[in-house]
């Protein structure tokens, strides 16, 4: 049994960062190694060893002086048998991980739970012993540039959701009917403007439109503010919300899930909210050539062509049917992710990653002696 330090941001809420969200249900489902996490000063997570080496729960980019805290835990810190790290990659962080772990020598896990648009060009600087993506789409794009990686799917604990919870959040953001959820990026990626256009173009108003994406940035409020302006010019029947309180009941009661966009720019590979969705019995329509195509396999995510508004409508009133074969689907979908996301198996793969790793790293240090 290993000691394995999880190196992440801060393991605590809120709950809207899938990156954190991977660690802390891997974190609690590890059974042959022992788990320490990063957390909060007076935060622990349940469950699971934490180390308070945090003094909140951070932004979404980490502040100087956390990732300097961290850097310090890993030079002078209790020793661990090996370290995982949580990161996107960019050149700051690879450097400071390399100098700790020639520094120390510890066996090390890199999960690349997002795969940044620079990942072939800092691709070279990765120096985990063994590197794992979320997608088989990511492991094409290092298998490109001469670097081997390991897929392994995101863990998924399936929110459990009250009929109580689904009616207060209708009644709430007066939501009235079948709807079409679009719970991605308004700033980067034409998944927002498509939405907008594939609403303005039912005039059957068959659907009603949601969009519920919460602004990180000015710029994302700004792109948001382009996008209403539009949504009036085109006539498209769209209930605007930002962040939600419960974003599980609104996903849970849509008819559809929309995350059609040509980027996953900053998301999982495999999109939390997709996972959520299918999980909870709801179905997806994606942008093809994207990661989140993948999920194609589960039977009820369907991959279309980007930036056709035309072809997203069709196959989000297609898909918000609730006839005998989409039931049939969505049952099939709601299995594929059990069985492909259960934190359970997820965590088997990883602890079989571990073993490997760490005796790989033992035998070398033997040769060399």
């Amino acid at each position: 049994m290993y000691d394995v330090l999880f190196v992440s941001k801060p393991v605590a809420p809120p709950w809207n960062d899938s990156n954190k969200n991977l660690v802390r249900d891997l974190s609690r489902a590890l059974t042959r190694h022992r788990p320490r996490v990063l957390v909060p000063s007076g935060a622990p997570l349940s469950g699971v060893t934490s180390e308070q080496l945090y003094e909140g729960a951070g932004e979404y980019a980490p502040a100087f002086a956390a990732n300097a805290r961290v850097m310090a835990r890993l030079l002078v810190g209790r020793r661990a048998d090996l370290w995982h790290f949580f990161f996107a990659p960019n050149p700051v962080t690879l450097l400071a991980g390399r100098a700790a772990r020639l520094a120390k020598g510890t066996p090390t896990v890199h999960t690349i739970a997002s795969a940044p648009d620079s990942l072939e060009a800092v691709s070279g600087e990765l120096f985990a012993d063994s590197v794992v993506v979320l997608s088989e789409h990511t492991k094409a794009r290092l298998e490109k540039v001469g670097v081997e990686s390991r897929v392994v799917p995101p863990a998924l604990v399936v929110p459990e959701v009250s009929e109580g919870r689904v009616t207060a959040t209708r009644a709430r953001y007066k939501i009235d009917g079948r709807y079409a959820l679009y719970a991605g990026d308004l700033e980067f990626g034409d998944g927002a403007k498509t939405f907008v256009r594939a609403a303005a173009a039912d005039t059957e108003r068959e659907l009603q439109y949601v969009v519920a994406s919460r602004p990180k940035t000015a710029r994302a409020q700004d792109a948001r503010a382009r996008l209403e302006r539009e949504a009036v010019e085109l006539g498209a029947n769209i209930v605007w919300l930002g962040e939600i309180d419960d974003i599980h009941a609104l996903v849970k009661d849509a008819s559809v899930l929309s995350l059609v966009t040509d980027t996953l720019h900053a998301k999982m590979d495999w999109p939390l909210v997709l996972l959520e969705a299918l999980a909870l019995g709801v179905p997806c329509v994606v942008g093809a050539g994207t990661a989140a195509a993948e999920l194609k396999a589960s039977g009820a995510c369907e991959p279309i062509r980007t930036g056709d508004p035309k072809a997203l409508g069709f196959a989000l009133r297609a898909w918000s049917e609730r006839n005998d074969a989409v039931r049939a689907r969505l049952d099939e979908a709601s299995r594929w992710v059990d069985a492909t996301c259960k934190p359970s198996v997820v965590a088997s793969q990883y602890e079989e990653i571990y073993d490997e790793v760490v005796d790989r790293v033992r035998r070398g240090r033997k040769a060399r002696r």
